[in-house]
């Protein structure tokens, strides 16, 4: 970690994620975590983040349910795009699961739904292959993966693991039905290139890709993961896995954010939000204490959606500066606005007694 990555709070580490601008030789950067915490809102702003300091940066969302167009309010697609805005900032968003045609030939399917159904996640594999060989044949400085929710990541982890049982179950075919499959194919008319030599090629091809990709993925130079969850129980016990999970894969992790957090500086006078701020922070404490060593990110909950890139960027400062409400509990100013939100509520309750009453006396 770079001595800029030190903060005044004694050698806690700083709570923003300049630290992933700082590191110029990051290549790959996942951004993952539970369902619905802001993954696809926050790899968006860490794109954004890396484009103002990188020569051209690539979003690809491997979550089918494509959050990123909603993100960018942008259509994207199998194929890298241009956001609008930028020059260097592109996006593309992949199903996993087998798109490619070469693999649609009659001749292959039974072959290929045997080894795919032997093998799962061996589908997926292949799909995310054929993805990196294209990511780096177009040589982007740095790629950022939202990726879909937990266990999706570290399946795609698992992937050089899952391509080999995928090639012991070819060879396994192969020695099962000898030339079988070679005379079929000739027989009818769908010549060599669809032997299962071929397809062992191909799996071969795909798994020396993964493999070394995934060398990368090692390399704390190289790569790093983010985690970002919010302050609850299940999000924190899910980010733990993670964490573990992400350390047994030799995967470098130390940047967690954590979203959605209500801050209690502010003139908050519902009982139900006083309660939420009281569990949240009880849980902000605990991810303090479990990872004292991490750069953690604490994000406001605001009360609209981040849709759009002007969203994205004013919402972007919140990454590289940690939150300060405007108001300070206690403080002059804070006691006023109180007081006028009280003033405020108690006249729109007068109001509507008013409406109520009126209503009765007409009845």
């Amino acid at each position: 970690m770079s001595s800029a990555a030190v903060v005044q709070a004694g050698d806690a580490p700083d709570p923003t994620v300049r630290n992933l601008l700082e590191q110029d030789s990051l290549k790959w950067v996942f951004v993952g975590g539970k369902g619905g915490v802001g993954k696809t809102t926050c790899s968006s702003i860490v794109s954004i983040l890396l484009a103002s300091v990188r020569q051209s940066v690539l979003v690809i969302s491997t979550d089918p349910a494509h959050n990123l167009s909603d993100a960018f309010q942008q259509r994207f697609t199998k194929f890298p795009t241009l956001v609008r805005g930028f020059s260097n900032l592109y996006a593309m968003e992949i199903d996993p699961k087998v798109e490619n045609d070469d693999f649609s030939n009659e001749g292959m399917e039974g072959f290929l739904s045997e080894l795919t159904n032997a093998i799962p996640g061996v589908d997926e594999a292949m799909s995310f292959a054929e993805m990196l060989k294209l990511v780096q044949t177009m040589d982007y400085s740095v790629v950022v993966f939202d990726t879909a929710p937990t266990g999706h990541t570290l399946r795609l982890l698992q992937f050089p693991a899952t391509l080999e049982k995928g090639l012991e179950k070819v060879m396994s075919l192969k020695n099962r039905f000898g030339g079988m499959l070679n005379q079929a194919s000739r027989m009818f008319g769908l010549g060599d290139e669809l032997n299962e030599d071929a397809m062992l090629g191909r799996l071969e091809g795909m798994k020396d890709v993964i493999e070394q990709v995934n060398r990368q993925f090692k390399d704390p130079d190289l790569t790093t993961f983010v985690c970002v969850c919010i302050p609850e129980f299940l999000s924190l016990y899910e980010t733990e896995r993670l964490v573990q999970e992400l350390a047994k894969f030799e995967i470098d992790a130390h940047n967690i954010i954590i979203n959605q957090v209500i801050f209690d500086e502010e003139a908050v006078e519902s009982k139900l939000l006083k309660a939420r701020i009281r569990m949240q922070q009880k849980y902000v404490e605990q991810f303090h204490m479990l990872y004292d060593d991490f750069n953690i990110t604490k994000l406001p909950l605001l009360p609209e959606e981040v849709c759009g890139v002007q969203a994205l960027q004013n919402f972007s400062t919140h990454f590289l500066a940690p939150y300060k409400s405007a108001l300070r509990r206690g403080s002059v100013e804070e006691l006023e606005e109180r007081v006028s939100t009280l003033k405020s509520a108690l006249q729109e309750a007068e109001t509507e007694l008013d409406r109520v009453r009126k209503g009765k006396q007409v009845a």
